[in-house]
């Protein structure tokens, strides 16, 4: 009887064979990245994004006229689309989704500052592949800074649950959903992600998130505050974003109310809240309480504050007031 042979690289083991099989039946996947004014951690996010995907397209939302690292990349397997003004996260994404190659089957959305960790694509296609009624599967954000999850509850247990939204970053979405459904433009910023979510689960889809996987990303300026014995968490966002944190969650909630009628109840809580933290909290307020103010009066309106969009914007589909005000 001939001696069993050493496993070589022409003959794997069984286990590395098995790996292998795997992993030629995940999904192929295409990143699209939104950039605006990038700094040189946008390298390192596309260099994370090429290990796992074949193609990476950078939409790029810095305004004609100013520099970015977008453009120094240099790969083939690089596409950077040079918008010339600020549309928002939904125009930016839209015209990238455009421009996915045909061989794509989903599509990871990301930031310009989420370094990806190794196994990240992989983690998520495992849901794509195994499970037809998923649409959407996403990390868990992490708070590098602060070694702690954004979700309250995240780390108590590693498991994949259900969700009925996630956020843009690290979403992996299947080809034929991001081809159905656009990205609200009218929102400009915040609450994109959301409006995306409610639409893939009226298809039916499932929206699933991995505890496992973690994405370190920042939500903002997250501090910490002492009320007597208590640590409260508060994450700080600039004026702006406060106007468009209120603005675009009223908007959201009046153009669901049909549907659920009860919709208002959770955002009048979420809204509260932000009041409440920016009064306590925040050292500016006398700036940040008028955006708040102003960002709710104006999504009931359904209009936008042009003293509120940043250098270069334009995004299509709002209704802008003294829009002649946008800087750049």
């Amino acid at each position: 009887m001939s001696a069993p042979q050493e496993p070589t690289a022409e003959s794997p083991t069984e286990p590395a064979a098995e790996s292998q099989s795997r992993s030629a039946q995940l999904p192929a996947v295409t990143a699209i990245l939104t950039a605006y004014h990038p700094d040189e951690r946008l390298a390192a996010v596309v260099e994370s994004a090429l290990a796992d995907c074949a193609r990476v397209i950078i939409a790029d939302n810095t305004p004609a006229g100013s520099p970015s690292l977008a453009s120094k990349l240099d790969d083939p397997r690089i596409e950077v689309i040079a918008i010339g003004s600020n549309l928002g996260l939904g125009g930016a994404l839209n015209l990238a989704v455009k421009q996915l190659p045909q061989d794509a089957q989903a599509v990871l959305l990301l930031d310009q500052d989420s370094v990806l960790p190794e196994g990240l694509i992989p983690g998520l296609a495992a849901h794509l592949r195994d499970e037809p009624t998923i649409g959407v599967a996403a990390p868990t954000p992490w708070d590098a800074k602060h070694e702690k999850f954004y979700n309250v509850g995240a780390g108590l247990h590693d498991s994949t649950v259900d969700r009925e939204a996630v956020i843009t970053s690290g979403m992996l979405v299947r080809r034929e959903l991001i081809d159905r459904i656009p990205f609200r433009e009218d929102l400009f910023n915040d609450f994109v992600d959301i409006a995306f979510c409610v639409d893939v689960r009226r298809t039916g889809a499932r929206i699933v998130q991995d505890y496992r996987i973690k994405l370190p990303h920042s939500m903002g300026d997250r501090r910490e505050h002492k009320v007597g014995p208590l640590t409260v968490r508060v994450i700080h966002y600039p004026a702006w974003r406060h106007y468009w944190i209120a603005r675009n969650g009223m908007r959201f909630a009046m153009d669901n109310v049909r549907k659920h009628p009860l919709g208002f109840l959770p955002m009048a809580v979420f809204l509260g809240r932000k009041f409440v933290s920016t009064t306590l909290f925040e050292p500016d307020r006398r700036h940040h309480l008028p955006a708040l103010t102003r960002g709710v009066r104006d999504g009931v309106m359904n209009r936008a504050a042009a003293r509120y969009l940043p250098e270069g914007a334009n995004p299509p589909g709002l209704r802008i007031k003294n829009r002649s005000d946008i800087k750049g």
